[in-house]
């Protein structure tokens, strides 16, 4: 016959599920691992369509959001040698901004909050970018 829980192994039992708990239940996402939903519509709304200016503005508005190394200076530096800040720039199978590869674009458009979004729209372009250095760094940039 089994004998009757005592309070010790009750303690023991609810110790053992909480520890479970505590590793199953997902951590507060960090900044950079938010839902792609929750990139802003507003954030960093700059009229990149306004020539190289706006383009050079919204590099530095989105590096002060995600830094990169090297800092918004890199970044400006980066662009410049890739695109001459062209939005609509492309060379063998790269454009936009940062001449991603159009093959690979749409799958870090979706990864990085711009699903459905152009490699030609600068805003776009810039984010996914400033985003992907910030976690992984400038060496998928010949430019870098």
């Amino acid at each position: 016959m089994a004998r009757p829980p005592t309070i010790r192994s009750a303690r023991r039992l609810i110790a053992a599920l909480l520890t479970c708990t505590t590793i199953l239940l997902p951590t507060a996402p960090t900044a950079d691992a938010r839902p792609r939903s929750q990139v802003s519509p507003r954030f960093c709304a700059i009229d990149w369509r306004r020539g190289d200016a706006a383009v050079r503005r919204l590099i530095r508005c989105a590096e002060e959001r995600w830094s990169v190394p090297g800092g918004a200076a890199k970044a400006l530096q980066v662009a410049a040698c890739e695109s001459g800040f062209e939005p609509d720039a492309y060379s063998s199978g790269n454009a936009g901004v940062y001449q991603h590869a159009t093959r690979y674009w749409p799958g870090r458009a979706q990864a990085w909050g711009f699903r459905g979004w152009s490699v030609y729209n600068g805003r776009a372009n810039v984010i996914v970018t400033l985003r992907m250095v910030h976690r992984d760094g400038w060496d998928a940039w010949s430019c870098a």
